[in-house]
Formats: C-alpha cells, structure tokens, sequence
C-alpha cells in the first residue's frame, strides 16, 4: 500500500467485538452464508481471490480492483 501512498504501519485488524453500530455499507469477500452478521443498509458479497500467496502482480491486481470496487460502491452510497 506503500506504494499508493498509504502508510499502514500504525494500523491494526479490528475484531467484530470492536466494532458496534449500524453502516451504510458492509462489504464481504466471498464468504457469502459463512460470514458475521453485520447490521447495514446495503451488503455487498465480492466474489475476490485471496492475495495471500499471490506473487505482487497478482496483489497488486487485486488490490487495485477492490480499489475500483470501493469507488464505484461509494458513489452510490
């Protein structure tokens, strides 16, 4: 993320425990039945391959389309 400008150095996952409220938005990574219930206005399930083991074109390649994807949701948020 560097790369793009984005220091992540400082930053940290969060446990759903942590996280209260209801959202505009809530977006899945192809978890579908199997993912925590969220309260939002509108949910999304991204059908998107793990980048976990992907050498860095393939990264970036999803990297840059949940980019896209997060445009685009936003707006029509």
């Amino acid at each position: 993320m560097a790369e793009l400008g984005y220091d992540l150095c400082t930053h940290a996952s969060k446990s759903l425990d942590q996280v209260g409220g209801e959202f505009d938005a809530v977006v899945t990574m192809d978890c579908g039945d199997n993912c925590p219930w969220v309260p939002a206005k509108r949910r999304e399930d991204w059908n998107l391959p793990d980048p976990k083991h992907m050498d860095d074109a393939g990264y970036r390649a999803v990297r840059d389309d949940i980019g896209t994807r997060v445009r685009r949701l936003l707006e029509n948020v």
